[in-house]
């Protein structure tokens, strides 16, 4: 069964290092997931050419198709890696936006693995202080290891070696991770209520 991974990108600017490190942690993750014997399947969803419509569903609470096709893909995928560029040690406006109006349960018992780009290596804690905090309250299952790049990574004189290597064991704990979940079942919360109140209403030992 093919394994699917979503890819949410925040990137501000063209081109973007934010992109850049997505790009590079989707390639190590299906290197991983590959080596495996998991065949896969990414999609990305990049929230700049989404930031009208997003600001719109805050607004009136009514997605455009387009955005209604990023929250399926999010949605139906068995794993997501979600990276953002990092301000004043968060994340940015328009990613947070983004889960703002993202259906509820969208990203419950999903895998995510989480990245961020920042100009300098203060802002590294974001993954800590912000990223897995809200997931984990999005209640996805979040990788035991983030990756942050600054602007030097992608041109310090080791080659980028550094951060490659860090990309590198954050995919593998990734991997890891998507293949103990498995496959995942999309939730309805329709369909969980309408269960739920069914198993209330069966007769109960005589």
């Amino acid at each position: 069964m093919t394994t699917t991974i979503a890819i949410i990108t925040g990137g501000l600017r063209e081109p973007s290092s934010t992109r850049l490190l997505a790009d590079r942690l989707d390639t190590s993750v299906r290197k991983e997931l590959g080596a495996a014997g998991a065949p896969v399947e990414s999609s990305f969803v990049e929230l700049r050419p989404l930031g009208r419509a997003i600001i719109d569903a805050m607004l009136s609470g009514f997605p455009t198709e387009p955005l209604e096709e990023a929250w399926d893909k999010v949605a139906g995928a068995d794993g997501v890696i979600a990276v953002t560029p990092a301000f004043n040690a968060s994340f940015s406006g328009l990613f947070k936006s983004f889960f703002d109006v993202l259906p509820e349960d969208s990203l419950s018992d999903m895998p995510v693995l989480i990245g961020a780009t920042g100009g300098t290596e203060r802002h590294s804690l974001v993954l800590e202080h912000a990223l897995r905090p809200m997931f984990s309250y999005l209640h996805a299952i979040v990788s035991p290891r983030g990756v942050y790049a600054a602007t030097d990574d992608f041109g310090s004189r080791d080659g980028g070696t550094a951060l490659a290597d860090r990309i590198s064991r954050a995919a593998a704990d990734y991997a890891r991770l998507v293949q103990g979940c498995g496959p995942r079942r999309q939730r309805d919360a329709l369909t969980d209520e309408v269960a739920a109140m069914e198993q209330l209403l069966q007769p109960g030992p005589s």
